[in-house]
């Protein structure tokens, strides 16, 4: 159980200084009594009264008023269930470094195969979308259950500069919007607009983001603001540290910044011809891994961290991801109940208070 508005909880702190109170106006009471000579006499005249009869229309009031307050903090229940519909946006890097050869042939092309075998075994009603990042992010393919157009989008793949993980993540938090109307669009410099409330912790859409780097953030925003976005939506974020832990020099591939070249690169193989100006041979090496981050993105918002050094690997990173049965969290307000369960012990406090302690 979660609340949505738990600032409200803090109004308990009044059911202890209420007992304190009356505690204090009980002795009062007795300070003040008229003496008697003999108690004993006292005793004899008075009706006897038990502790509870004394006590316990005080305790159902402070019962009814925990329970209104409860009521004011609105609980809201988490409830999972199977997604009739999901959506899975593949989000991966596509920076130069995707051509190093430590992963035989490239890393790309590895990376190419295993996102191939990953959408031939999703089942029809899945929805998968392609994203690809390097110095910016660009949705390749939107959200489809056409396999013939998600294989094409796959071999269209070409590497650029720079690696911006954060607009990764937020151009997939777009394309999951653009398909689910319950996720809204992300907030950018370019895109401004008020963040919507976050959902429920541990609430989920029934969408996520399959994301694929072997680098280092080193342009756009922040993959942890990123993070924090998604988080709000409920969109989970599976991470994947692809590549080997000391790198190896990167082999020529096709770019898709014009002023880098090189060669055609499609699913399987090199083709095309020179682009232009080009960074064909060898040069460079891989800078390594942000796990630390990837972690973090992963942990944030529901999802789990997968570290992939072979091609084996990543094909079993795929096959392991969470998606054979993706599961919404639908949130249920239950502050009626305590609404009811309040009143029902005030309306006891008042009865008993009438029964056994009649006015005057």
């Amino acid at each position: 159980m979660t609340w949505l508005w738990p600032s409200f909880l803090y109004l308990l702190i009044l059911i202890p200084l209420i007992i304190v109170g009356y505690i204090l106006i009980l002795r009062r009471r007795r300070r003040f009594a008229v003496r008697y000579s003999s108690l004993a006499l006292v005793r004899d005249a008075l009706p006897r009264q038990s502790w509870l009869r004394r006590h316990l229309p005080f305790i159902f009031f402070l019962v009814a008023l925990t329970g209104l307050i409860i009521a004011l903090a609105r609980p809201v229940n988490i409830i999972s269930v199977p997604a009739g519909k999901a959506t899975i946006i593949l989000t991966i890097d596509v920076s130069r470094s995707m051509c190093s050869t430590d992963i035989n042939p490239t890393r790309i092309q590895a990376a190419e195969n295993a996102a191939l075998s990953f959408i031939q075994r999703q089942s029809s009603s899945t929805q998968i979308g392609l994203v690809a990042f390097s110095s910016f992010a660009e949705v390749i393919q939107p959200p489809t259950s056409d396999r013939n157009l998600l294989d094409a989008a796959v071999k269209s793949l070409l590497v650029g500069r720079r690696t911006a993980i954060g607009s990764g993540i937020l151009t997939a938090i777009d394309a999951i919007a653009q398909v689910d109307k319950n996720v809204p669009p992300s907030i950018t410099d370019s895109s401004p607009g008020v963040e919507p409330a976050p959902v429920p912790k541990g609430a989920y859409a029934p969408d996520i983001i399959v994301l694929l780097t072997d680098g280092v953030n080193n342009t756009g925003p922040l993959p942890l603001d990123a993070a924090q976005q998604a988080e709000d939506r409920g969109v989970r974020v599976y991470t994947i540290g692809f590549g080997t832990p000391n790198g190896s020099e990167f082999a020529s591939c096709q770019s898709s910044d014009p002023a880098a070249g090189g060669f055609g690169f499609g699913g399987g193989g090199f083709g095309g011809g020179f682009g232009g100006g080009g960074f064909g041979g060898f040069g460079g090496f891989q800078r390594g891994i942000d796990d630390a981050t990837l972690k973090q993105v992963s942990a944030m918002t529901g999802g789990t961290y997968y570290s992939a050094s072979s091609a084996g690997e990543l094909q079993n990173v795929f096959k392991s991801l969470p998606t054979y049965l993706i599961m919404k969290h639908e949130t249920t307000e239950i502050s009626v109940f305590f609404t009811a369960f309040g009143a029902l012990f005030a309306a006891l406090a008042i009865l008993l208070g009438l029964l056994w302690h009649p006015l005057p």
